[in-house]
């Protein structure tokens, strides 16, 4: 079996990093997600972006770190927003209740 990928390309500007992310969120790339976001995280800015729209799969373990995620970014008193979150996402955050968990944006 092929190894999923997760690509993720860091966008920077004053107020926001943007991570657009591309591929599959799961048991073996949430390591790396978590990594690039508690690097944002080590000087916050006032909000962060995770651009799902190239996001194809996300198990169990995604939809756990992304919590995680977005508590860290809580206690470090900046935003986790979620943009671009495709159908098939958001009807996974519905069944699961985690759609009130996270912050998720209809625009980037």
């Amino acid at each position: 079996m092929e190894r999923p990928e997760l690509t993720i390309t860091v966008e920077r500007a004053p107020d926001e990093v943007v991570l657009h992310l591309a591929g599959e969120i799961d048991v073996l790339t949430v390591t790396n997600l978590s990594a690039i976001v508690n690097d944002t995280l080590a000087d916050p800015p006032p909000r962060i972006v995770l651009d799902m729209a190239g996001v194809t799969f996300c198990d169990s373990q995604g939809l756990g770190t992304l919590v995680v995620l977005s508590r860290k970014a809580q206690h470090a008193r900046t935003v986790l927003a979620l943009t671009n979150v495709g159908d098939f996402l958001m009807r996974v955050l519905d069944i699961t209740g985690l759609r009130s968990a996270l912050m998720i944006s209809s625009a980037p």
